[in-house]
């Protein structure tokens, strides 16, 4: 006599069917067409945009700072040439004696001219607009504030004899407002990125919320058929990825395509300070990286929206 088994107790896979394949047809399709993509991918691209002018503008100024912090320059004001241009060599010379310089040189009077000519005009050239005479300096490394003052006593003992005087400035000094400004426009950019990723977040879940509310009678069948929240969530990050995915991939595009336009027009002004502002192979990497952080942060915010949500419904 063979014994009949007893049943097991407990819901079976044929008895969850119904309850997958609801869930399975629980969230709509990602409509491609629709707004949510399309406002990522504008977020996404002002994100591009934004990130790249900030790394431009990080790598415009440590080059500048870098190119200028280990140079000073000296000028001699005098308003006879011929007693200007005896100044400026002996000054040369006590300078290339100094420990702490690698190279002098006396800026041309000609060059000088042409550097004058666009705010003087003409007059540039003119005797009667005495032009000082300029020396440009390279030090073996960025001067401290009692170097500079070494430099300084240094020009004095050998122009002194003469009458003349001269003035040692610290190129960095003269860019420090620029500097400044740069550090400003940084900060600028970064704010920019962290409202946008809040306006990226507000977005999803305004469309998450929106979402569960119109399907909110499913999700309740659902779970009397024995579907788990685990389930539900699942659908709905499913379509947040696609739609989010979508605009991220347009918005690079987008933010990549402003990014260039606006390297050309720099690129043609062919300032040598602005070419120092290039972007480098990690800032592209960096910059290739926000769609990515896009699509996590609409899944992180679709995921607690649609969590909250189910929470409130018990």
């Amino acid at each position: 006599m063979s014994e009949t088994p007893f049943p097991e107790t407990g819901p079976q896979d044929d008895d969850l069917a119904p309850a997958k394949n609801i869930s399975a047809g629980l969230a709509p399709p990602a409509r491609l067409s629709g707004p949510i993509p399309w406002v990522i991918a504008i977020l996404i691209a002002l994100v591009v945009i934004a990130a790249a002018g900030g790394l431009s503008l990080r790598n415009l100024a440590q080059n500048a700072r870098a190119d200028l912090a280990d140079a000073v320059t000296v000028q001699i004001i005098e308003a006879d040439e011929e007693a200007r241009t005896v100044q400026a060599q002996a000054a040369a010379k006590a300078l290339g004696a100094h420990p702490l310089v690698t190279t002098v040189r006396v800026v041309p009077e000609d060059e000088l001219q042409e550097l004058l000519e666009p705010w003087l005009g003409r007059g540039a050239a003119s005797e009667n607009v005495p032009i000082p005479a300029l020396i440009d300096v390279e030090l073996i490394r960025r001067a401290s504030g009692d170097e500079l003052a070494q430099l300084q006593s240094a020009l004095d003992a050998a122009l002194e004899p003469m009458g003349g005087t001269a003035r040692v400035d610290a190129q960095s000094q003269w860019l420090r407002p620029v500097y400044d400004a740069l550090s400003a426009l940084q900060y600028l950019a970064l704010a920019l990125i962290i409202l946008v990723s809040l306006a990226t977040a507000a977005a999803v879940w305004l469309a998450s919320r929106n979402a569960f509310i119109n399907h909110r009678e499913t999700v309740e069948i659902v779970h009397l058929l024995g579907g788990t929240d685990k389930q539900v969530t699942r659908m709905f990050e499913r379509s947040v990825i696609q739609e989010a995915a979508f605009g991220a991939l347009i918005g690079l595009l987008l933010g990549l395509g402003a990014v260039w336009l606006l390297g050309q027009q720099f690129a043609s002004l062919d300032s040598g300070m602005v070419g120092g502002g290039g972007l480098r192979m990690l800032d592209w990497a960096i910059i290739a990286a926000i769609p990515v952080g896009g699509v996590c942060l609409a899944l992180i915010t679709g995921r607690i929206t649609i969590g909250y949500a189910l929470r409130s419904m018990l």
